[in-house]
């Protein structure tokens, strides 16, 4: 006597279990970015203060470190004019632009005010200094 066969099922792909593991990967990964968002500056020891107000949108970073360096935007630039340049040339694109100085809290007082001075004289009138807010200690990246 022949026993009947069963009929072979035909192989087929779940696509709803791959949609639930795409999905979770493009959260994961959206998450992730934004976490590793960064300013576009150095990590430097900034000084406390309790009136801090928020970040322009459009801004451009210079960067004055404990050793004596200059950056803009994460690019070393030799002196306070050099800088001074840089920000007349983006000017030219964006008529108000903003500058943050964060200067490290060893950096001497006259090296800021020198920088400031030179933006000043070149046109640029929206300047202001980053702040870590009061009571918070911020240890150097």
């Amino acid at each position: 006597m022949k026993m009947p066969r069963k009929p072979l099922k035909k192989a087929r792909i779940e696509i709803i279990p791959m949609i639930d593991t795409m999905f979770f990967l493009l959260v994961f990964f959206m998450l992730a970015t934004l976490t590793m968002s960064n300013q576009y500056t150095l990590p430097v020891n900034l000084p406390h203060a309790a009136g801090i107000q928020d970040k322009p949108q459009q801004v451009i970073s210079l960067t004055l470190t404990k050793e004596g360096k200059l950056f803009c935007d994460k690019e070393q630039v030799g002196t306070p004019a050099e800088a001074a340049q840089r920000l007349v040339r983006q000017r030219q694109s964006d008529k108000q632009i903003s500058v943050i100085i964060n200067a490290d809290s060893g950096v001497e007082h006259g090296r800021v005010v020198e920088l400031m001075d030179v933006i000043r004289r070149k046109g640029i009138q929206r300047i202001a200094i980053a702040v870590n807010p009061a009571g918070k200690d911020v240890a150097a990246r």
